[in-house]
Order: C-alpha cells, then structure tokens, then sequence
C-alpha cells in the first residue's frame, strides 16, 4: 500500500483534536466570562486588563503565526487559532462593555447585563448594528470605536497574516 489511507486517517484524527480543542477552549471562555467578577468599577486596573488582553491576543497571533509556518498541518492550524482567536476578542469586548454598563449605566441606552454585552458586541462586530442598543457617552463610543477598528483588522490583517503563513509552509513543503 502507498500509506494514503494511514495518512488519510491520521489527517482525519488530527482535524477532530483541532476540532476538540477549539470548541473546548472557546467553552472554556464562555465559562470565564459569565463567571468573572465584571460587576467592579471602572479603574485604572480595568484599563490595564482590558489593554492587556488586547496585547495577549496580539502575542498570540504571533506565536500561533510561528506555529503555524512550523507545522506540517498549516490550513487546521490557522483555522484552529480563528476558531479560538475570534471568541477570545468578542468576549473580551463584551467583558469591556459589562464593566462599563455597570459602573457608569449612561454609556449605553440601556443597562447590559452579560448576555446583552455579548449581543451587542457580535452586532458591532458584524456590522449588522441594529440600533437596538448604542453607546451614548463620550469614552462608549470610543470603546466601541476599537472594537469596529480592532474587529477590520482581525478580519483584514490577521487573515491575511493566517493565510500567508499557511501559503509559507506549504511552499516550503513543495
């Protein structure tokens, strides 16, 4: 036998470890979310979390780019870190928005609760903004205006940056 079939399999079993590991972790932050103490104030440590998990996703890119011109299964590795990456920034943003909400009620036109903060962060995110829910303060709009410019740039420059690492390792194969 030419091997296809084992490496069909072994293909098959490395995509559903991908697979489980996404859906895995991404619950994992769901969790986090909805269990973190974001009824607190707004504060300069607020502040310094929020930026460092914008940083943290950033490295992570990186070291998943590195990872994934490394690996001998560059397309599932890229997806895998899109799978993860893009929950991580959404609910980052929604964990944002529930502090504010709670700490100063008038930056949106109604009070968010988690679920709201979520809602409203995919909306933004998707440009679908249905006018439902819209940030009315000053530093709201601000807030808001990273997630739109943050959100461009994951999906322009990130993919991008994805899909040229993939195309490196597998030129480098060839």
């Amino acid at each position: 036998m030419n091997g296809r079939p084992e490496r069909r399999g072994s293909r098959r079993r490395q995509a559903a470890a991908s697979l489980v590991r996404s859906v895995l972790t991404t619950a994992l932050l769901v969790v986090v979310y909805f269990k973190a103490p974001l009824d607190r104030g707004i504060n300069p440590g607020t502040l310094f979390w929020f930026v460092a998990g914008l940083v943290a996703l950033a490295l992570a890119v990186v070291w998943q780019t590195q990872a994934i011109i490394r690996s001998d299964v560059p397309r599932l590795r890229a997806a895998e870190t899109a799978m993860i990456g893009l929950p991580a920034l959404l609910l980052l943003y929604s964990s944002v928005y529930t502090v504010m909400s709670t700490a100063a009620p008038a930056s949106f036109t109604q009070n968010l609760g988690r679920t709201d903060a979520l809602y409203f962060t995919v909306t933004v995110f998707a440009t679908v903004g249905f006018g439902d829910i819209t940030p009315v303060t000053q530093v709201a709009r601000i807030i808001v205006t990273t997630q739109m410019v943050t959100g461009l740039l994951a999906v322009g420059v990130v993919a991008k940056l994805l899909l040229g690492a993939v195309q490196r390792a597998t030129t480098k194969d060839e």
